[in-house]
């Protein structure tokens, strides 16, 4: 009860205790149905725990599970083998056990100096966890055998050794309150939690990891590591706040030993956000900083991919109406661009009280069902991307990626708005084509 006491802030100005009687202001029943709500919410409080409290490796086989163990080798000696690691963060920020983490990274820098690695973080969002079996955990997993599987028969037709691709779940406690129906009213409280998250302990693992995955990268011949982040719904609220500053910074690239102009770099090779609840006035400025390069060059690369599902009622509807109270009181202005000739007005008030993906004058791109689908090599997708042209469809496999025509080509940062079809709802993300869409986002940022 006192962790939920403490997650909704409830104190006497709520609730009075008189003479162990709770006294709600109104009516009887409002009272009987006050106290009825309270009763559900203490009864009803997600679990604040640990769920990966073992720290040492673990194979997992038909004897043994290892859902306890934050290190676990899947599918050994197969083309689907990989090492999913657990990182658990709690409601404030703070890692749950920096001995957890720092068991990982002992492991992921011994690997990295034997073998390459593709690196793939998952962030959940609303209404999930790191409990074992759950959900999101369990599709986190099947994602990395097929993306093993893949990185197997890349490496095969290029004669090359196979990255070895880890997997890393952050776990979080996306929910406070587990009575169904009734945790719908956990979004915005859930909200600041995730913005919590993002900006503390998620902040170093990335960057941790990011080091880790340039170990190889300094030896010859340079076979090297790569880094993907992916983020979803609160999740991606979190990782948004995580690198957003870093993107900046690596976009305008400030060496002072720079001579050169060179493509735009991102954090690790790619940062995607799914179905992201934050406010698209957050995104602004990086979209500014995009828009202000006026061309790019051919082997650039994307680097900040976000899909908003246009059926995402949670942060299409919920999500508006709530930030239209929360910014009564602020001032916001009209804002007038027209970088490189691409005319751009838009109300910060509108885009403060809208998510990024829900926003019209920043999205850039749809992604919707080919009509036909057309069979590309995986070791061909970068063509598809670099070949752009004006007003022109890149079709990757059983999907089309449509140009607004609002960015220059090879804009490295997409503000993707993606077909019902695709994403049926917020929490429809692990879908086959939209996973292979992924796919082929890493193969496109992470080749040689």
């Amino acid at each position: 009860m006192q962790g939920c006491l403490q997650a909704w802030r409830i104190n006497y100005k709520t609730i009075s205790m008189d003479e162990g009687d709770v006294r709600m202001t109104g009516s009887g029943s409002i009272r009987i149905t006050g106290l009825v709500l309270l009763l559900l919410l203490f009864g009803g409080c997600a679990s604040n725990q640990i769920y990966r409290d073992q720290f040492s490796s673990c194979v997992v086989s038909a004897q043994q599970d290892c859902e306890r163990r934050s290190i676990q080798v899947h599918h050994p000696d197969s083309d689907q083998e990989y090492l999913l690691g657990f990182v658990e963060i709690d409601d404030q920020g703070q890692l749950r056990d920096r001995a957890q983490m720092q068991s990982l990274l002992d492991n992921l820098y011994v690997e990295a100096s034997k073998e390459s690695l593709l690196i793939n973080v998952f962030v959940h969002g609303w209404h999930h966890n790191a409990a074992p079996h759950a959900s999101n955990v369990e599709s986190f997993k099947h994602s990395m055998a097929q993306l093993s599987e893949l990185e197997s028969r890349l490496s095969k037709a290029q004669h090359k050794p196979p990255r070895k691709v880890v997997g890393i779940y952050v776990g979080w406690r996306g929910e406070s309150i587990d009575v169904p129906v009734l945790n719908n009213i956990t979004f915005w409280e859930r909200k600041n939690t995730a913005q919590e998250v993002g900006h503390l302990g998620m902040a170093e693992l990335l960057l941790r990891l990011e080091e880790i995955s340039n170990v190889k990268n300094t030896q010859q011949p340079p076979i090297k590591s790569r880094l993907v982040v992916v983020g979803h719904s609160f999740g991606g609220a979190a990782v948004y706040s995580a690198t957003s500053q870093i993107l900046a910074d690596r976009f305008v690239d400030s060496r002072g030993d720079k001579n050169f102009v060179d493509t735009a770099k991102g954090f690790g090779d790619l940062v995607v956000l799914i179905n992201p609840a934050f406010e698209a006035l957050r995104y602004a400025p990086l979209y500014d900083l995009a828009q202000a390069r006026c061309s790019y060059f051919p082997d650039q690369r994307p680097r900040l991919v976000i899909l908003t599902s246009e059926s995402d009622y949670a942060t299409k509807l919920a999500f508006p109406v709530g930030r239209f109270f929360s910014t009564l009181l602020e001032v916001h202005d009209t804002i007038r661009r027209n970088d490189c000739k691409r005319p751009l007005v838009y109300s910060e008030g509108v885009a403060d009280r809208h998510t990024v993906g829900h926003f019209d004058p920043l999205i850039t791109h749809e992604l919707r069902p080919a009509t036909q689908r057309k069979v590309v090599a995986y070791d061909q997708v970068q063509n598809v991307w670099r070949d752009q042209r004006v007003g022109g469809i890149q079709q990757y496999g059983s999907t089309e990626l449509v140009s607004l025509g609002k960015t220059a080509l090879r804009n490295p940062y997409l503000n993707v708005k993606v077909d019902k079809r695709l994403i049926s709802d917020h929490n429809d993300v692990f879908g086959e084509e939209i996973m292979e869409f992924l796919r082929q986002l890493i193969v496109i940022s992470t080749a040689e």
